[in-house]
């Protein structure tokens, strides 16, 4: 994978995850759902400018991420994405102030690893 590639799939990674995290403020907003609010909630949905900005964030990343498939090949890119579990965790620490147990670092970094061996080239 080319450092321009690179960065492309860096960007669509990127972006998809600050639209997960925005849906997540936005989801707190909201409230929990349960069978009698289910309705009013998804109403209430297009009123909150952090879930509007997460989908928005979510419709930026997939062009991005058509734009890298124009360039490299599924079997690359598809894994490749994973990286963004990791952005996605890191956020929920630093932000959300969500634990990270142990097994989940060992998760994390096997998926880094398997990243590392799907896109090296030698």
């Amino acid at each position: 994978m080319s450092l321009q590639e690179f960065s492309l799939l860096l960007v669509s990674v990127l972006i998809s995850v600050a639209g997960q995290f925005l849906l997540k403020m936005g989801a707190i907003k909201l409230g929990k759902v349960d069978a009698g609010n289910i309705f009013s909630l998804i109403f209430n949905m297009i009123t909150i400018p952090e879930i509007l900005l997460g989908l928005t964030c979510y419709g930026i990343g997939a062009i991005a991420y058509i734009l890298l498939l124009t360039r490299v090949n599924l079997s690359v890119a598809a894994p490749a994405v994973s990286v963004g579990y990791i952005f996605s965790v890191l956020l929920g620490f630093f932000f959300l102030k969500e634990p990270i147990p142990f097994i989940r670092l060992v998760g994390l970094s096997l998926i880094v690893t398997g990243v590392i061996l799907v896109v090296w080239r030698k």
